[in-house]
């Protein structure tokens, strides 16, 4: 009997490409249930063969569990059984049980057992083998439509293209051959499912890697990409070989290798733009058709003024800010578009601001604020500790001048200071010690009149954002946190 035991796990091993271990787990499980059917179905039963004799033995047994957890005499036991003696809770106690015959195992439910364990480590080997090919662009055949949801055969792997990673207004039907992204893999009662998508940008990553072999080659990377799924979309490309042209080798001749990318991509437009390393120039690339007169970078807040011609505005901005949305998601920088009239005004409002920022805080009169702009100075800070060799090349200014100016400086940021440090203090305590709260942001909402909890709670979202400048999910956490008692 040991020896059949032995053979049909060779068998099956061998026929369904699993592991040996798989078929004796599988077995186990199938003699266990088969013994559980002719003993006592309540009982809780172990299995073990030996892998290499195919000998097995049979035992009942029994979980020790705490006093009060004791749910079922015939599999658990607790501290007032004999047999817990020496027992940590989670522990077995297990008595030898009369092993039923291998031969007699005809069972439909211990068949199902040992098919469905098989059935699962086949489902995991073929994913195995997939996964191990490290394919993330895949193609596969409709097989049904679940609400929406298409359901696709990959190999021998069912996958899922849910409705939302569809290219929008796109028609797919059953049968149809469809090439898409894999996102993950979920894991469920049916067995690992691939979940796919096609507006991802890495699906049309994948695309320009497979119809452009100089990509495969380490000739040419794409450094970024960004998508509006089936209208538009931008990729930023960079040469590793300066004999190679990577605008027109993504291209291809007379645009074939893109117009294969854009026919799979149900007639999305592709730009295709130079990566640049200076952050100024990939945005001026970026913002490709449109012609860009010049950029002011703004390092703190990590955005750029964009300044462009008249004639070029309606092209920068796109239809429904498509191209400035697309370039911004391209480079990572937050991009605001300024025509050359709109930016003159903004340097003049801005030139205005400091101006009178230095005429108030350092008491000084218009001619000496305007060389301190002129200069490039912006905040008192600057003034107060850049250098003094710096300050001392500015011509107008003379060394007590120079001196009398830091010092004024200095002396208008401690007052500003301390003017922030008792403004904290009108913050009451309970708006300062709430969770997800900062003296920052307490002291700058008590200087706006948000003093307490409930003057938090009684704002909207958007009008925290206006007040704050913080971003809109930290805004509704703070707020949901402050109208948490009302609700106690």
């Amino acid at each position: 009997m040991s020896r059949e035991i032995l053979l049909l796990v060779d068998a099956l091993a061998h026929e369904k490409n699993v592991s040996k271990e798989v078929i004796f787990t599988a077995l186990e499980l199938a003699l266990a249930s088969a013994t559980k059917k002719k003993h006592h179905d309540d009982a809780d039963v172990r299995v073990a063969i030996d892998r290499e004799s195919g000998e097995y033995e049979t035992f009942r047994r029994w979980q020790y569990v705490e006093y009060d957890l004791l749910e079922n005499s015939a599999y658990q036991i607790d501290e007032e059984s004999e047999h817990a003696k020496g027992l940590n809770v989670g522990d077995y106690y297990e008595e030898p049980l009369e092993s039923i015959e291998f031969g007699r195992i005809g069972a439909q439910a211990a068949k199902q057992v040992i098919l469905q364990k098989v059935r699962e480590a086949e489902r995991e080997q073929i994913l195995e083998d997939f996964l191990a090919r490290d394919e993330k662009l895949v193609t596969g055949v409709i097989k049904r439509m679940e609400k929406g949801n298409a359901i696709i055969e990959v190999g021998r792997i069912e996958s899922l293209l849910p409705r939302e990673q569809m290219i929008p207004k796109e028609n797919l039907r059953v049968g149809d051959r469809v090439r898409a992204f894999l996102s993950r893999i979920e894991r469920g009662g049916r067995g690992p499912q691939l979940i796919l998508s096609r507006i991802t940008p890495d699906f049309l990553v994948r695309l320009f890697e497979l119809e452009v072999p100089e990509i495969e080659e380490g000739l040419l990377e794409i450094r970024a990409a960004s998508r509006d799924p089936g209208l538009r979309s931008k990729i930023a490309v960079k040469s590793n070989d300066q004999r190679i042209d990577p605008v027109g080798t993504c291209v291809g001749m007379r645009g074939s290798r893109v117009q294969a990318v854009t026919g799979e991509l149900a007639g999305e437009r592709v730009d295709i733009v130079l990566w640049s390393m200076e952050p100024a120039q990939f945005v001026i690339n970026a913002m490709s058709p449109a012609e860009v007169s010049s950029i002011v970078v703004d390092e703190d807040a990590h955005s750029m003024d964009v300044v462009v011609d008249e004639e070029q505005l309606a092209l920068a901005i796109g239809r429904n800010g498509q191209n400035v949305r697309l370039a911004s998601e391209l480079t990572g920088w937050t991009l605001n578009i300024l025509t050359v009239d709109q930016a003159a005004q903004k340097n003049q409002d801005e030139f205005a601001g400091v101006s009178q920022l230095f005429m108030d805080k350092l008491d000084v009169d218009a001619e000496v604020a305007e060389i301190l702009v002129q200069e490039g100075f912006s905040t008192l800070e600057e003034i107060a500790y850049v250098p003094l060799a710096e300050m001392n090349e500015i011509e107008a200014f003379d060394e007590d001048t120079i001196e009398e100016l830091r010092k004024r400086a200095r002396a208008a940021l401690l007052t500003e200071a301390i003017a922030k440090e008792e403004k904290v203090e009108e913050a009451s305590e309970d708006l300062l010690t709430m969770e997800g709260m900062d003296a920052e942001t307490a002291h700058l909402l008590a200087s706006k009149g948000v003093a307490t909890m409930d003057d938090l709670a009684e704002l909207a979202v958007d009008e925290l954002e206006e007040l704050t400048g913080m971003d809109a999910e930290r805004a509704k956490t703070l707020i949901m946190t402050a109208r948490a008692p009302w609700f106690k």
